[in-house]
Order: structure tokens, then C-alpha cells, then sequence
């Protein structure tokens, strides 16, 4: 028995049928041509009794750029990872940074509506997009091992284990902030760092373990990232403030506990901690303080390119 193609002009059981249930031009189950809902709608957002505002809002900058821009450099390597599933896992870990970072920016916003770009009046930007798309590079706040152009596969390995560590063990105390919003998104942020590391972690020790030039491009890696490993323990003035309030972490305060875990990484691979000093700021200041490495401004250039040709289009 044959069977005909169906007929796209043939109303009757086309398999487009109810995908717009209602009036045409209803298209609010569709992502596109619609505002996503505000990320923290429902969520108390008055800031903890004693706090300073301005002071969270930019210690949530500092946090939620970090994860943008990691985020960004990850998703470049959609497509090229050595196979399948580590495409899609690299794009899961980029996708949790992304998530982080919305949460982030939406709090620094909602704490001090000051830090947001002015847009033009009835731009339908959200306050989190406007900080991702329309600040200049001198604004973000980022560590600058997020930043730093992508490398090989083992540099994205070795950057997503030294970021993870640290970022897991600070989420880990963030967790207990008095902030109830930086608290709930530390909780959820634990669950997808203990994936994130533990997975480089795996792929490090596959590297080195395996053929000759799989350890000569790690070692590499991890000689190149090393001195910029040192800026995120690194306390800034800020971050101190807002531990003493009991609000933030100050980075100091887990180094042990990141040192411990990085050891055992490198004990098991039988690669030596490299003898690399940190990388120098400018007159005392690092990223925290906006001074970065030309290439975020080439990378900005090229995340920010199409929402600032059209701040006034709704996606």
C-alpha cells in the first residue's frame, strides 16, 4: 500500500496544527518575540540590614562576570570539543555559568539600580541584559583567567578546573550568606560546580596520563593559566567588607581548601605544581578593579555587537 506525502496546503491534520493555540500571532510559548520573566520575580530582594547596596551590587558583578565571560569564552568551543558528548558537556557547564550569571546580574541590579546602563526610555532590555551587553570593558569586573583568549583543549580543561575549584569552595560559604538571594543562588551553583570540576578533573588526568602530546599540551596549559590562578584568591577591599558582614567570602579564607583538592589532582597525574609567580596588576589593580587584558575588549566587541546595533529590538 502506497502513501502519499501530506498536503502542506491541507488544513486537516497538519502537523503544525496547535502550535499556536489561541489567536494567530500568539506566539508566547515560542523564545523569540517575547521578554523572558524577571529571573528573581517572587524573590525578596531588600538587601540585609547594615549592608551597604552599592557594595553587593558590585560584589555581585564581580561574581556574575566572572561567570558571564567564562561562560562566553566556553561557548566558543561549541562544535569543536575532541567529541560528541564533551561537546554537549561544555556547553552544559557554559549554559550553568550562563545561568549563574543572569542570577548574579539581575541581584547587582535589583540591589543598586544605579550600576544598570541607561538605555533608551521603552527599551525592552532586562536589567541583566543591559549589564551583559552595555558596559564597556573597563566596568566588568571579571578575574582575568576568565578572559583570556581560548587555547587548545587542555587549556580549557585546565581553566575550567582552576575556576571551578575556587568557585565551588566560595559558593560553598556563599551558601550561608545573610543575603537570602546570593545564599539560594550559591546552593544551586554547589551542585553544578561539583560537576564541573570533577569533570576536569577526570579530563586532567586522562591528559597527562595519555600519549606524550596530550601531557606536553597540559602541562603547557596549566604553566600559561598558573600565574593568573593566584588573582582569584585574591581579596579585595570589598570582598572583605562584605565577609565581615557576613554577607560575601573573602577568597583568602578557602585557598586551603582549593590547594588541598588541586594537590591531589596533581599528585595523581604526576604533574608538578608549576613554579610560576602571579600575574602583576597595574598599580595595585586587577580585574576586581576593571583593568583587564585587551582581548575582553575584542570579545565584548563580538558578544555585544548585535545588541547594541538594535537596543531597542525585543528578541
Amino acid at each position: 500500500m502506497s502513501h502519499s506525502a501530506p498536503d502542506p496546503n491541507d488544513a486537516h491534520g497538519s502537523v503544525f496544527d496547535g502550535l499556536l493555540d489561541g489567536s494567530v500571532g500568539d506566539a508566547s510559548q515560542w523564545a523569540f518575540g517575547t521578554d523572558f520573566e524577571d529571573p528573581l520575580a517572587g524573590v525578596d530582594t531588600t538587601v540585609p540590614e547594615g549592608v551597604d547596596a552599592s557594595a553587593l551590587a558590585a560584589y555581585c558583578l564581580m561574581l556574575g562576570d566572572d561567570a558571564l565571560v567564562l561562560s562566553h569564552r566556553l561557548s566558543e568551543w561549541c562544535s569543536r570539543a575532541p567529541d560528541l558528548e564533551d561537546d554537549i558537556a561544555l556547553a552544559n557547564i557554559a549554559l550553568d555559568l550562563l545561568g549563574q550569571a543572569r542570577l548574579l546580574l539581575a541581584r547587582a541590579a535589583a540591589a543598586d539600580p544605579a550600576v544598570v546602563p541607561s538605555l533608551p526610555a521603552g527599551s525592552p532590555v532586562s536589567p541583566e541584559d543591559a549589564l551583559a551587553f552595555f558596559r564597556d570593558a573597563q566596568d566588568f569586573r571579571n578575574v582575568r583567567i576568565a578572559e583570556v583568549a581560548s587555547g587548545d583543549f587542555a587549556h580549557v580543561v585546565v581553566r575550567v578546573l582552576l575556576v571551578s575549584a575556587v568557585r565551588l569552595a566560595l559558593l560553598g560559604r556563599l551558601s550561608q550568606s545573610r543575603d537570602t538571594v546570593l545564599s539560594a543562588v550559591a546552593a544551586k551553583g554547589v551542585k553544578e560546580l561539583t560537576y564541573h570540576r570533577d569533570y576536569a578533573g577526570r579530563w586532567f588526568l586522562t591528559l597527562a596520563r595519555g600519549t606524550e602530546e596530550s601531557r606536553r599540551r597540559l602541562v603547557g596549559a596549566l604553566g600559561l593559566l598558573w600565574p593568573l590562578y593566584a588573582e582569584m584568591l585574591t581579596a579585595h577591599p570589598l570582598e572583605v567588607a562584605l565577609a565581615a558582614d557576613g554577607v560575601g567570602v573573602d577568597p583568602r579564607t578557602v585557598a586551603d581548601e582549593v590547594d588541598v583538592v588541586l594537590e591531589q589532582v596533581l599528585a595523581v597525574s604526576g604533574v608538578d605544581r608549576p613554579d610560576r609567580g602571579a600575574m602583576a596588576g597595574v598599580s595595585g589593580r586587577t580585574g576586581r578593579d576593571g583593568l583587564h587584558t585587551e582581548v575582553l575588549s575584542l570579545m565584548l566587541a563580538e558578544m555585544q555587537v548585535v545588541a547594541r546595533a538594535h537596543p531597542e529590538g525585543r528578541w
